[in-house]
């Protein structure tokens, strides 16, 4: 690499640092105020994101840090368990992600249902934003999911009748989203400065004109670190308590399948390098490991933040790693500033997040590959709001098992027959595996002796070895008695050692 090429690629990634920057900003304090804590946790774990995970990721152009995908979990987790113990699951959820990539588990991350993780997204999305709606008209979420739902129309009526600060925060809310949907139709050179920022600056800019003192603005301390907790010898020793190894295991899952998903998305926006997704997850457990011991929130890869540096030019990690530089000097020279921003503001910013998040975009998308991927995508949605996320995520993942067991479980035989003939068609439809083999060996047996049998094949997507010798047995017993089969071999061979080739392939590669 030539000097001025070095010169040039690091003059990319400068630009593309300080817009992830500014897109994070807003992000990380929104989030971790939605997480139920405050707001220099979450610029702590975007801080740990740039720097370290930045510089150990394999993938070099994703940013990590604080997720709404995980705002809801963590929060829940807190309600029920305490800030304190927070640290500590999140320290062991990094463990058990670190241990995941050491022993390539990686790819196995990314073999659950595209409409489970689309579903865990737009589940969050709505969680997220029947939450913060709450949040935004300076209140608090009243409970679960569909507590919060159900009380949106009195949140609005109270705040409205009231004519209060609430009122008031609720219009500096809805100004925050205005600027930030309308900032798409700004002229292409002005947004390179990012909407979710836009929009809080639009918030401040209001709130203070407007004289606005009496809504909710961020509490800062003016020591960033202040809010560090490391954990306590007792409070590791109950990691081993039911609640706490299923916060950590839930964490850990939910963060790696984020991750990972969001790490093959941005393989799709670049000609790069592509992701080494096991060397990526033992980067995220790391991070999350440190985010751990400091007792602030954890992280996953992040679409936004990532689509951002993508879109902004950034080549290599460098982008990444400096967007953590600049969280870092500005929290800690600056933290004052942020004291200026109204609380509705960053909850408005999270209510357009949930918002984008749960939009259904992905149903076209999923349609084509059957009405059952659409419905396991909607039950997955429902459950998360109607229950909880762990819940949601359990339920889709055994409908999508169950969807599996019933594709290589499934076999239909039509039979026409022709008496005139003498012939008899079977068409076989599905899978031909040993669980249905003796649904095909009893059709088969109904057969008259002497006729003329065709097996048609071509609707089979399947066949295992049972049933191929199910039907050379049956064949060689039909002709002694005067019979015959038509069947393709050849092509009756080709669908077994084609998905036999198929699997042996990606068990070499861990696919």
């Amino acid at each position: 690499m030539t000097a001025g090429t070095s010169t040039s690629t690091f003059s990319k990634d400068l630009l593309a640092s300080i817009v992830v920057f500014l897109v994070a900003l807003p992000l990380c304090m929104g989030i971790s105020i939605a997480s139920g804590m405050p707001p220099t946790a979450g610029i702590i774990t975007g801080i740990i994101g740039g720097l370290i995970v930045g510089f150990l990721a394999g993938s070099p152009l994703q940013v990590s840090g604080p997720a709404a995908g995980l705002s809801v979990l963590v929060l829940q987790f807190v309600q029920a368990n305490g800030v304190e113990m927070l640290g500590v699951v999140v320290l062991f959820a990094g463990l058990l992600q670190l241990g995941a990539g050491i022993l390539k588990l990686g790819q196995w991350f990314r073999a659950v249902s595209p409409a489970v993780i689309h579903g865990m997204l737009a589940g969050i999305g709505v969680l997220i934003l029947v939450a913060q709606f709450h949040v935004m008209f300076d209140g608090k979420p009243i409970g679960t999911g569909i507590q919060n739902l159900l009380g949106m129309p009195g949140t609005l009526i109270e705040a409205i009748e009231a004519g209060d600060h609430r009122f008031q925060a609720g219009l500096i809310g809805v100004l925050t989203i205005i600027a930030i949907a309308g900032w798409s139709y700004a002229p292409k050179s002005l947004r390179l400065m990012p909407a979710p920022l836009v929009g809080v600056i639009v918030a401040m800019l209001a709130a203070a004109l407007l004289g606005l003192s009496d809504i909710l603005y961020v509490d800062v301390p003016n020591n960033i670190w202040s809010t560090v907790a490391l954990p306590t010898f007792d409070n590791l020793m109950r990691i081993f308590e039911a609640p706490m190894l299923v916060g950590a295991i839930s964490i850990a899952f939910i963060a790696s399948a984020e991750t990972l998903l969001c790490a093959t998305a941005v393989d799709q926006m670049h000609s790069g390098a592509r992701t080494k997704y096991d060397k990526e997850l033992s980067a995220q457990g790391i991070g999350n490991a440190l985010c751990g011991l400091l007792g602030v929130l954890p992280m996953t890869g992040v679409i936004v933040r990532s689509g951002a540096n993508v879109d902004a030019g950034a080549v290599t990690r460098a982008s990444a790693i400096l967007h953590g530089v600049w969280l870092l000097i500005f929290a800690s020279a600056l933290p004052w500033t942020l004291s200026y921003i109204p609380v509705s503001a960053l909850a408005a910013v999270l209510v357009y997040t949930g918002y984008k998040l749960a939009y259904p975009k992905i149903v076209p998308a999923l349609r084509k590959y059957g009405t059952t991927e659409v419905a396991i995508y909607f039950i997955t949605v429902a459950t998360i709001v109607a229950t909880n996320l762990l819940l949601g995520v359990v339920v889709g993942l055994v409908l999508s098992l169950l969807k599996l067991l019933y594709a290589f479980s499934h076999l239909e035989v039509e039979k026409a027959e022709d008496l005139g003939a003498n012939r008899v068609d079977l068409r076989l439809k599905g899978a031909a595996t040993l669980i249905r083999l003796p649904m095909l060996a009893s059709e088969l047996e109904r057969l008259k002796p002497n006729t003329h049998v065709h097996v048609h094949i071509d609707d089979l997507d399947y066949i295992d070895h049972a049933c191929i010798d199910l039907l050379s047995n049956w064949d060689r017993q039909h002709r002694t008695t005067g019979g015959s089969l038509e069947i393709e071999w050849d092509g009756l061979t080709e669908k077994y050692k084609k998905r036999s080739g198929l699997r042996a392939r990606a068990e070499a590669t861990g696919r």
